[in-house]
């Protein structure tokens, strides 16, 4: 199954409730190479309880992945994720090499100094959906 046929739902479901619980910090936006068309945007998120990133969105790009990375005899590879579970109290870095966000078909180069906003949506065990609106600075290298 593909989150793409389920995003608008999901939209419609984020857009019900404004409660914000994660705890989100260390965010960042990576400024991106000239032509590239593409980002990347990485934090630590720390829910309460139990729950689940399923869905990000920024006006910045036409769409937002969650992403892992990894290395593997010497070979990165990257897949996308439907959605990242986030442990009650245990912070979930988002960083270079690891998990993160992948913003595609930006609208504008990326450039240090400026700043990226995202609405991320969470869902806890009970399948509520929240959000939760932030503003992350753009970085150079």
């Amino acid at each position: 199954m593909t989150w793409n046929k389920w995003l608008p739902l999901l939209a419609l479901l984020c857009a019900c409730s404004t409660s914000a619980e994660v705890k989100i910090t260390d965010a960042w936006v990576r400024e991106n190479a000239p032509g590239q068309s593409v980002g990347a945007a990485y934090m630590t998120l720390t829910s309460p309880q139990d729950s689940t990133l399923v869905y990000a969105e920024t006006p910045s790009a036409d769409s937002v992945e969650i992403h892992s990375m990894t290395m593997e005899n010497g070979v990165m590879k990257m897949r996308m994720l439907e959605e990242l579970a986030l442990k009650a109290g245990k912070p979930e870095k988002l960083s270079p090499g690891g998990f993160h966000l992948m913003l595609f078909d930006l609208h504008k180069p990326l450039k240090a100094g400026e700043k990226v906003t995202f609405r991320l949506c969470f869902k806890d065990k009970s399948n509520k959906i929240t959000e939760q609106n932030v503003t992350l600075p753009v970085k150079g290298e």
